[in-house]
């Protein structure tokens, strides 16, 4: 792979308490069981501004809004599931 793919979870409070504390536990052990961790930049970021759409994130500068535990292993199987 020639760049390395990004992962930026939004940690400000709305987000954090609408959902991304616990979709940040969701993705480190979607990355670790799939020996993920040290090809993908994973990180928070303090408030992104979507505060209305959250809980955000966003990969490879694409934006994923009202992120939850009902949608969130298909948006990491599409946007993740080809690496190996």
């Amino acid at each position: 792979m020639d760049a390395q793919l990004e992962i930026i979870i939004c940690l400000g409070s709305s987000c954090f308490s609408r959902g991304n504390s616990k979709n940040l536990k969701i993705i480190q052990d979607y990355l670790k069981k799939n020996h993920l961790e040290h090809k993908i930049d994973f990180r928070g970021h303090l408030c992104s501004e979507h505060c209305n759409r959250g809980p955000v994130m966003r990969i490879n500068g694409k934006w994923y809004e009202q992120v939850d535990e009902s949608n969130i292993m298909t948006i990491l199987e599409e946007t993740l599931g080809g690496i190996k």
